[in-house]
């Protein structure tokens, strides 16, 4: 926060919080967005879909700072993100809601690896863990303050005010950023690639854009499986196989088999995040559809985990804890099972809505202990010339699980939705499953020792 680095660390704060409370307040109000749209089945899609595009993005920046420099997807993610907001927020339908998401996760995806790469050209070495620490903290307090604002936005105003609020930040940020050009790009040249590297980069993007697409095809398919006709069922399948060929080559071999040392690793980011995101995604549905509850309610649940998420990266930083990563990893399983065994049982027993936050506690908790433990081990068990090529690969399974996770959930409300009664036992089915995906976590977390 020094004089020469002030404006451009706000202006890096400021679009990390913009897109840390989209991801948080729409999660808030897209029971109302599906009601008012009669998309409700199709309830998922409007989170995988944009996490598909964000990994599309996430793959396509990395390609193209490298050979560019930061700048170009610095701005075109900021003016993909207020585009796909802006239509998002306007949309009459449900489709065009789902084509601004798209392109808001694709200016999303890459905008956050813009970001790394500006951190490293424009700070010195001895700032850049300052500066990855204040990054870090800019994602609590969306996390806090964005659903009860997304609540109170949604019952007073209109949902449509919770996609358009990004836009005036965005507009600043975009001017900031355009003033710091030269801070940016006079910390390193943007060095020109070579043959080789620019046919591995052809490679890389393609391979990415094989994965987006596949995910996409099989999300969109299996949403329309009932009632069932060939053109979904293949949709569905192929998708599902294009993802299994090309992601597998996009991270460690041996990862698919959970194999000792980085693909356990790799595979147990992978597992977290398809069993968190998927969980936690359907809450508010639950919370306001069958409980009848505000939105502002159920958004609170939300923060309850973000609280536990913070105390758990909290205890995991702790220097007690350096030299346990594994055990740290084994107990985010455990901790993470049990959340999602307990929102399946207030599902099937009635029990009291406040025990929601006892649930997504216990659940962020074990988020905390475990991701940041997994990024501290996929760097320690990689050569320091592969730390890109790890960190890339750990991105893929952060995002691709996530993908992964709300469209499995997703296919299964889209076939069980019944929409003259209630969807308790489909709530019950999916966190069920979702908590034994979360329990392979803690065989992953053993398979990390070497």
């Amino acid at each position: 926060m020094g004089s020469p680095y002030r404006l451009l660390t706000v202006t890096l704060l400021g679009l990390v919080t913009i897109i840390a409370f989209e991801a948080m307040a729409i999660s808030t109000a897209m029971p109302q967005v599906a009601r008012d749209l009669d998309a409700v089945r199709s309830y998922g899609l409007a989170f995988s879909f944009m996490l598909t595009a964000a990994m599309l993005g996430i793959i396509l920046a990395g390609v193209w700072s490298d050979r560019r420099g930061p700048l170009p997807a610095l701005f075109a993610g900021q003016v993909l993100m207020a585009a796909g907001s802006a239509l998002a927020g306007l949309a009459p339908t449900f489709a065009l809601l789902l084509a601004g998401r798209l392109i808001a996760g694709l200016g999303a995806g890459l905008i956050v690896v813009a970001l790394y790469v500006v951190i490293g050209r424009a700070y010195p070495d001895a700032l850049r863990p300052r500066v990855f620490s204040w990054v870090s903290a800019a994602w609590v307090l969306p996390s806090l303050i964005g659903p009860p604002i997304a609540g109170w936005l949604t019952s007073t105003w209109s949902w449509r005010w919770v996609f358009l609020i990004v836009l005036a930040p965005i507009a600043v940020t975009f001017t900031v950023v355009s003033t710091q050009r030269d801070r940016i790009t006079a910390g390193s040249a943007a060095e020109q690639s070579a043959p080789s590297d620019r046919s591995g980069h052809r490679r890389l993007a393609l391979l990415g854009l094989g994965v987006a697409v596949s995910a996409g095809a099989m999300q969109w398919g299996s949403d329309q499986l009932v009632p069932p006709h060939g053109l979904s069922v293949t949709l569905a399948a192929l998708g599902l196989v294009g993802v299994a060929v090309t992601a597998p080559r996009l991270v460690p071999a041996g990862t698919l088999l959970m194999s000792r040392g980085l693909p356990a690793v790799m595979m147990s980011r992978f597992l977290l995040t398809a069993s968190f995101n998927g969980a936690l995604t359907f809450i508010p549905l639950m919370l306001v559809n069958e409980r009848h509850l505000s939105l502002t309610t159920a958004g609170a649940m939300l923060t309850v985990g973000a609280l536990g998420w913070s105390f758990g990266a909290f205890v995991q930083g702790h220097a007690l804890m350096h030299n346990r990563r594994s055990e740290l990893v084994v107990a985010g399983g455990a901790s993470l099972t049990v959340g999602i065994l307990l929102l399946g049982a207030i599902a099937e027993f009635g029990w009291h809505y406040y025990l929601v936050g006892l649930a997504t506690a216990l659940s962020g908790l074990g988020m905390g202990l475990a991701m940041s433990s997994i990024s501290v081990l996929s760097l320690a068990l990689s050569p320091v010339s592969d730390h890109g090529r790890t960190s890339s690969s750990l991105q893929l399974s952060d995002v691709l699980g996530s993908v992964m996770g709300i469209s499995a959930a997703g296919a299964v409300f889209a076939a069980m939705h019944n929409p003259e009664g209630s969807d308790i036992r489909v709530f019950e089915l999916i966190w069920v499953s979702l908590a034994a995906v979360a329990a392979l976590v803690m065989v992953g977390g053993q398979r990390t020792r070497t």
